[in-house]
């Protein structure tokens, strides 16, 4: 890679990170190395791009301003690789994936081995967040694509996944866990803990839409805190099946009496213009998630 474009995609990594070492994490290169051909790129330019500090770094105003033009030149040179990569036939590549906790311990480590068995030089970068933040890092293009909540933003193009139900998560000595549905109401009798992603809690919707109002005593967007939280008999919750399968906590779960479901799917800005891993990776999910419908059809 030119000298010049290590530069520009040091300081665009150490920006969208906010750190020299994540940037070198994602680089491959020293934390000192990183913080050098920055160093070397402010005297080319002759200006101050970063401000260092102890919680990490911030753009300066000449930073703020010279940024667009490094993600531009940046951009293009990851497009100019898309197409290398396509003409070596999926030999190599990146594929940065967003998803929520649930989604990375419960799906994606068995998807990545099945595909890493047709493609094994492919590179992947997962980030976790919320909600908000998965579509903002589409937005922003600091993801190819996200695992998100259905609907998301209009603007995406958009592979409907799965739905996965809401369960009620109880202490194992609570009075009513022998019951088979859990009522809804009677969530409300218990101090609540809200797994809440940027005020986006999946719980809350089920409660409006029940005209109920719970008691919230916690809430987190961990949704392990929650279910420690319920062993220690502080309260009762609402957590997502997909996050409750080999669950490592003495709690007790139960269906709810109201079915609620949360839709998941993967989301990107454009599919036409993604690159051939990430064209070739959502062909992948898309079959395999259609292969286990058909199976657990098949089942039922």
């Amino acid at each position: 890679m030119d000298m010049n474009l290590q530069k520009y995609l040091s300081f665009v990594k150490t920006v969208e990170y906010g750190s020299f070492t994540k940037a070198a994490e994602i680089l491959h290169y020293s934390q000192s190395g990183v913080s050098r051909m920055i160093g070397d790129l402010e005297k080319d330019w002759n200006m101050v791009l970063l401000e260092r500090g102890k919680g990490g770094v911030r753009l300066t105003s000449n930073g703020l301003h010279m940024l667009p033009y490094a993600k531009e030149l940046v951009a293009d040179y990851e497009k100019m690789q898309m197409q290398v990569n396509a003409l070596n036939g999926m030999q190599s590549g990146l594929i940065r994936i967003g998803t929520f906790s649930s989604i990375a311990t419960h799906w994606l480590p068995n998807i990545i081995r099945e595909f890493q068995k047709d493609y094994p030089h492919i590179e992947y970068e997962l980030l976790l967040g919320s909600y908000t933040e998965l579509e903002k890092w589409i937005t922003e293009g600091r993801v190819d694509c996200s695992f998100v909540r259905l609907p998301t933003l209009g603007k995406f193009d958009t592979i409907f996944l799965e739905e996965d139900r809401l369960m009620a998560v109880l202490p194992e000595n609570h009075p009513l866990a022998g019951l088979e549905k859990f009522p809804v109401a009677a969530l409300c009798d218990a101090p609540f803990m809200m797994l809440e992603k940027d005020a986006r809690a999946d719980a809350a919707e089920i409660f409006e839409r029940c005209g109920l109002s719970p008691s919230v005593r916690f809430t987190t967007w961990d949704d392990y805190a929650i279910m420690s939280m319920v062993e220690s008999g502080l309260g009762v919750s609402i957590l997502p099946e997909l996050i409750l399968q080999r669950v490592p906590y003495r709690i007790c779960v139960r269906e709810l009496d109201v079915p609620a479901y949360r839709r998941i799917g993967l989301a990107l800005r454009d599919r036409e213009s993604a690159s051939l891993a990430v064209k070739c990776f959502l062909e992948y999910l898309k079959y395999r998630h259609d292969t286990l419908d058909s199976s657990k059809s098949e089942k039922t």
